[in-house]
């Protein structure tokens, strides 16, 4: 692997972080604290280190719920995220192995949250902490709509089969 040309890449695309592997509660916690200061020492404004540092907690929980959820080891125990900066945005990043049953309801879900405004996503927010968590649920069943309320943009997403059992899940976010 050529770490210099690897380098450059990262430089041109302005990532700023990216992980590959199984996350543990310690690595997001210290991602997160890396992704804070990295921030701060930059000047962001301190709203926008308080989003990026949100969706990334959201995003990569969220991935190692469901990994660990559905029994996923291995490879396909892992997750990516990626954390990069566009013009006067950062854009954080996430993708991991998902089965194909689960496929269609996350797309609703992701596709019902896009096609709310503001006020909408809120009043979904509300609807959801006040009902009951799900026997076996891992939360409140917030994050995507979490996610979505901290982008300035539609949340975006992307399925790409594996091997007929398996997608591949890639979700991004614009803060």
């Amino acid at each position: 692997m050529d770490l210099f040309k690897l380098r450059d890449e990262f430089s041109q695309d302005g990532i700023i972080l990216c992980f590959n592997g199984p996350f543990s509660h310690s690595i997001i916690e210290e991602i997160g604290t890396a992704i804070r200061n990295h921030l701060s020492a930059e000047n962001s404004p301190p709203m926008a280190v308080q989003d990026v540092f949100a969706i990334y907690i959201e995003m990569s929980q969220n991935a190692r719920n469901y990994l660990f959820r559905r029994n996923m080891t291995c490879e396909s125990g892992s997750a990516t995220i990626l954390i990069a900066r566009q013009d006067d945005a950062y854009v954080v990043t996430s993708g991991n192995v998902i089965l194909n049953e689960d496929v269609d309801d996350l797309r609703l879900r992701i596709d019902h949250i896009n096609a709310l405004d503001r006020d909408g996503l809120k009043k979904l927010i509300r609807q959801q902490l006040r009902a009951e968590v799900a026997p076996g649920a891992l939360g409140a069943g917030i994050g995507l709509m979490e996610m979505a309320k901290r982008s300035s943009g539609r949340l975006e997403y992307s399925l790409r089969d594996i091997d007929g059992q398996h997608t591949f899940f890639t979700l991004k976010a614009l803060v």
